[in-house]
């Protein structure tokens, strides 16, 4: 991207959204200042260091630095601004209806230090239906001078998948751009012109993809983007819990869900992609957008009964049923948990469905072995109120363990022996949620979901 087509760019929230949408906004050519409240987060990032675990990002960083700036000062980012980017938390309250309170702090301060000029401030936080038209009336009310028609408001939703974050952001199947004003379509698209037109130079480690042209460009009003991210979202979800429930029977009937599913997957309505069945999902959007369409459904009189459905299959403690129907009482059973973050490639842990695991089998007198190949130091902060013993390697969790439970299908956990690490086990039992093991020829127990078990006799062992 040439200079003379940069914009100036400030992006609020330095958070896994937040962080990405700046570092890839640099990458193409745009001159980005990234703002955020927490300041040992920005001494971080001036210092070159990530405070998020996120694949090659580290690389983007480095080669974007010259076009990054960091800042808690809004002072110094919004005036000169062309785009704002609010990308600030929006976690659940206990009603379900995501907490707002971030953004309004955000689009509060954005306001008063609007220059005059037009500014386009982008709602890249995932909120609820009308949330656009709210920050617009902040903006109004707050702005020291305020002028219609200069501070335009566009909902532009991210669909990013951790631990494949930066190749979503410069591969993206669509770019959808909500709003009511022309002129912040318009300068939405001069933005993202790089990624339509896919003209800037890949990166070496996220390389484009052979088959991959251009990406769709979804123009439409202020309401329907925000929809469109929670419909993408709630159906994404809606497919899991099919497939987990799918997989309930699946054990019943004596067949496989992996091959169901790739039977069903073939067909071009239904594709392959979030059928695969598990310990159900987590990370940061499915529980939290699933929990605020219905609860938006609420406050219209519209029930929502396939999305509550699709909640409570993924709230069933089926890892812990398998697991009692082998151990029978867990009080005092050693068990190793492999996987802590909600999926591989990241360190996050919100809604990690490790996290009741471990709290569930605590609850139920087990002691807990724990071990995640990234995760472990976030862990230690976000996971205090839980009571686990850390393990230096997996392998280590498996020693002498009465059974192992595998959360989280890190590819570290494809290459262990796991013949060998079943012969150190005090049972060889496995509850492998995510399809880790392949072939299995040893002696013990391997379950997993959606498929019977498979067994060998195998001599207890005495750690």
């Amino acid at each position: 991207m040439q200079d003379a087509k940069a914009l100036q760019v400030a992006v609020v929230g330095t958070g896994y959204v937040g962080l990405g949408t700046a570092v890839m906004l640099a990458y193409l050519g745009h001159h980005v200042t990234g703002v955020d409240v927490d300041q040992a987060k920005i001494d971080m990032l001036t210092r070159g260091e990530l405070p998020i675990y996120e694949p090659y990002l580290d690389e983007l960083l480095r080669e974007s630095a010259p076009r990054l700036r960091w800042t808690t000062d809004y002072a110094s980012a919004i005036p000169n601004a062309d785009v704002i980017f609010i990308c600030v938390g929006t976690p659940p309250l206990p009603s379900g209806q995501p907490n707002l309170a971030y953004v309004a702090e955000a689009a509060q301060s954005i306001a008063r230090h609007l220059n005059g000029k037009v500014q386009v401030v982008v709602n890249k936080s995932t909120v609820p239906i009308g949330t656009g038209d709210w920050v617009a009336r902040i903006l109004e009310e707050n702005a020291v001078d305020y002028h219609a028609n200069r501070y335009l408001v566009v909902s532009n939703p991210e669909f990013l998948r951790e631990g494949t974050a930066l190749h979503d952001s410069l591969y993206p199947d669509r770019i959808v751009l909500g709003s009511d004003s022309p002129e912040a379509i318009e300068r939405m698209v001069e933005l993202y012109e790089p990624l339509l037109s896919q003209d800037f130079a890949e990166p070496v480690s996220v390389p484009r993809p052979a088959t991959y042209t251009q990406p769709a460009l979804v123009k439409t009003s202020l309401s329907s983007a925000e929809m469109i991210k929670y419909a993408a979202n709630a159906f994404l979800a809606l497919k899991i819990s099919f497939a987990n429930e799918i997989a309930g029977l699946c054990e019943r009937v004596d067949a496989d869900i992996q091959e169901v599913t790739r039977g069903i997957g073939y067909d071009q309505r239904i594709g392959p992609h979030f059928l695969g069945a598990g310990a159900g999902w987590g990370g940061s959007c499915f529980g939290k957008d699933t929990a605020a369409l219905i609860s938006i459904g609420h406050e219209y009189g519209y029930e929502m009964p396939i999305l509550a459905a699709a909640v409570e299959i993924n709230q069933r403690q089926l890892v812990i049923a398998k697991l009692q129907q082998h151990l029978h009482r867990l009080k005092g059973k050693r068990v190793a948990v492999l996987g802590m973050a909600f999926k591989p490639n990241t360190d996050d842990l919100r809604d990690a469905p490790a996290h009741d695991c471990i709290a569930r089998l605590v609850e139920l007198g087990a002691q807990v072995v724990a071990h995640d190949p990234i995760a472990m130091p976030r862990a230690r902060h976000e996971w205090r109120h839980l009571r686990y013993q850390e393990a230096e390697s997996a392998e280590a969790a498996l020693r002498g363990a009465d059974a192992a439970i595998l959360m989280t299908e890190w590819d570290d956990y494809r290459r262990i022996d796991w013949e060998s690490a079943l012969r150190g086990m005090r049972h060889a039992l496995v509850i492998d949620t995510r399809r880790v093991i392949g072939h299995f020829g040893g002696a013990g127990t391997v379950e997993q979901i959606g498929k019977r078990p498979a067994s060998r006799a195998a001599p207890e062992v005495t750690a």
